[in-house]
C-alpha cells in the first residue's frame, strides 16, 4: 500500500519531467536555449525541441520583419534650411546569439532603442550632406537607401539587418513655416505678374492688328464704294442724256414731276410764285405748249430741290415771283 502510494507521484513527476523537457517553436518565432544564462542551443525552424528540465530554459524571440518608427528630428542640409524629419524602418533578427549578447534579457524592446540609437545619426549624416531641394524631390528614394545602408553595417553588431527604411516626413519647422510660405507666395505673384504682363502684351498685339486690318479693309471696301458710286453716277447721266436727246418734251415733264414731288411736301417752306408761272405749267393744263417747244422743268427753290446732273443743254430759269404771301 505505502508503494504503490509512493509510484503514483513519482510517475506524476517523471510525467511532469516529461513535458517540460519539451518545447515547440511557431514558425513566426525563433528561440535560444539557455543554461545558467549561457546559450546551449538554437532554434530557428518551427517544430519540437528539447531542454533539459529545471536546468535549461527557452527564450523565444520574433522571427517576424518588425517596425520601427523613429522620433522626429531636426536636420540640417547643406543650405542650412533646417528640416523636422521622422522615418520608418524595417528590420529582423539574422543572429540570436548575437543578438542575445548585444540586448541581454531586454530583447525586442531594448532592440528598438538601440536601433533608435543607430537610425538617428545615420539620418543626419545623409540628410546633412546635400541641399534641402534633394531631400524634397523625387532623388529621397537614393538617400533612403544610403540612410538603410548606413544603419545596417552599425546594426549587423545586435544582430540584426535593416532591411528598409522610409522618410514619412521632411516638413520645415513651425517657426520657419510663416517666412516660407511668405516666400513662396511672394514667388508665386511675381510668376503671376509676368504672365499677366505678358498676356496683355500679347492681346495688345492682338488688338493692334485687328485694328490695322479693320482700317484696311474699311479703307478698300470704301474706295471701291466710291468707284462703284462714281461707275453709277456716270450711267445714270448717260441714261438722263440720251434720254433727253430722244425725247425732249416727255424729259421735261418727267422732271416737272420730280420738281412737284420735291417741292410740294409736308414741312417745306411755303412758294410765293405767279399762278401762270411756268412751274405750274403741267397742273394747269395737260395739253402741249402752244409754240411746240418743249417747256423746261421748273426747278423748286427749296433746300429740297436738286439740279439733275445731266450733259444736256441748261435749262431755262422760271420767271422771278413776286414776294407776296
Amino acid at each position: 500500500m505505502n508503494r504503490s502510494s509512493l509510484i503514483l507521484p513519482i510517475l506524476a513527476i517523471l510525467v511532469a519531467l516529461g513535458f517540460s523537457s519539451v518545447f515547440i517553436v511557431d514558425e513566426r518565432e525563433k528561440a535560444l536555449v539557455l543554461q545558467f544564462g549561457q546559450v546551449k542551443a538554437v532554434k530557428e525552424e518551427p517544430g519540437i525541441g528539447f531542454k533539459i528540465p529545471l536546468i535549461q530554459e527557452v527564450v523565444r524571440y520574433d522571427g517576424r520583419i518588425l517596425g520601427l518608427p523613429t522620433q522626429p528630428i531636426e536636420v540640417t542640409p547643406l543650405d542650412d534650411r533646417r528640416l523636422v524629419v521622422d522615418a520608418f524602418a524595417r528590420w529582423r533578427i539574422v543572429d540570436l546569439v548575437e543578438f542575445r549578447e548585444a540586448v541581454g534579457a531586454g530583447g525586442i524592446d531594448a532592440a528598438q532603442t538601440r536601433l533608435q540609437r543607430i537610425m538617428s545619426p545615420a539620418i543626419r549624416e545623409v540628410l546633412g550632406g546635400v541641399p534641402s531641394i534633394r531631400v524634397l524631390s523625387e532623388d529621397r528614394t537614393v538617400l533612403m537607401n544610403q540612410i538603410r545602408d548606413l544603419a545596417r553595417r552599425q546594426a549587423l553588431a545586435l544582430g540584426v539587418d535593416v532591411i528598409d527604411v522610409r522618410l514619412t516626413r521632411t516638413d520645415l519647422p513651425e517657426q520657419n513655416l510663416s517666412a516660407t510660405y511668405g516666400r513662396m507666395r511672394a514667388e508665386r505673384e511675381r510668376e503671376a505678374a509676368d504672365e499677366i504682363a505678358r498676356g496683355n502684351e500679347a492681346a495688345q498685339r492682338v488688338r493692334a492688328a485687328a485694328d490695322r486690318t479693320v482700317v484696311e479693309v474699311t479703307s478698300e471696301a470704301r474706295k471701291q464704294a466710291e468707284v462703284i458710286r462714281g461707275e453709277a453716277d456716270a450711267l445714270r447721266n448717260s441714261i438722263y442724256a440720251e434720254a433727253f436727246g430722244r425725247d425732249p418734251e416727255f424729259f421735261a415733264f418727267t422732271r416737272s414731276l420730280t420738281s412737284y414731288e420735291r417741292a410740294l411736301q409736308t414741312g417745306n417752306s411755303s412758294i410765293v410764285m405767279q399762278p401762270d408761272s411756268e412751274f405750274f405749267q403741267y397742273l394747269r393744263s395737260d395739253q402741249a405748249p402752244e409754240n411746240g417747244d418743249a417747256p423746261a422743268p421748273a426747278a423748286a427753290e427749296t433746300p429740297a430741290a436738286e439740279a439733275p446732273a445731266t450733259g444736256a443743254a441748261a435749262e431755262p430759269a422760271e420767271p422771278a415771283a413776286p414776294a407776296i404771301q
